[in-house]
């Protein structure tokens, strides 16, 4: 039995991309075990990746102009709306220690595909408790609690621990993946690679 793990950041619209085709991928071969690690995508970039940040600060205008489209390509064939949130980039790290929360609770997925909606789709700052109230809610999790749950040390040390866990195995971003324990892939364009990999 082959197993992804899918390092994650719902503050990323790549991410988004990739998080809904690996659910597709997942209903396609059901003997394939998915492991959702949450991350922080910008701890990953300040360690290894910086230059992700001047870029954003000098970004190469026909680049940019094709990157925009090449998302909304993806988009239609994904079938989800990504735009263009007033709020960007936004500070994840309540709603990714939040996975977390969701993950022991078992809705690691609605409360991801909720988050990245509520983010990319509705545009909303995903860094307040307010907006993700009603996420969680939702997906059937006591707000109390979840609210405790990532304010208390466990839940910062698991978010830190599974990005460094990232960094030291080779990743530089997300989504990253690794099929069966070191094959990476990065980014939400090598699912299909994967799926290729899996066939033999």
């Amino acid at each position: 039995m082959s197993k992804i793990e899918f390092f994650f950041d719902c503050s990323s619209p790549w991410t988004y991309l990739a998080f809904e085709q690996m659910e597709q991928f997942s209903e396609r071969h059901p003997d394939v075990e998915i492991d959702y690690r949450p991350i922080l995508v910008g701890g990953v970039f300040n360690t290894v990746n910086p230059s992700v940040y001047q870029n954003r600060d000098n970004p190469v205008p026909a680049k940019a102009a094709y990157a925009q489209k090449d998302m909304q390509d993806w988009a239609r064939v994904v079938g989800i709306e990504i735009g263009q949130p007033p709020v960007f980039p936004v500070n994840s790290v309540k709603a990714m220690r939040g996975a977390f929360v969701a993950l022991e609770e078992g809705c690691l997925v609605p409360y991801a595909r909720a988050v990245f909606k509520r983010y990319w789709t509705d545009l909303e700052d995903i860094s307040q408790a307010k907006v993700l109230a009603p996420i969680v809610k939702s997906v059937g999790l006591n707000e109390d609690e979840f609210f405790q749950k990532i304010a208390d040390q466990k839940y910062k040390d698991l978010l830190r621990d599974t990005t460094e866990e990232l960094i030291k195995r080779g990743g530089f971003g997300s989504p990253t993946m690794y099929l069966d324990g070191e094959d990476m892939y990065f980014g939400n364009d090598r699912i299909t690679l994967i799926e290729q990999k899996i066939a033999g």
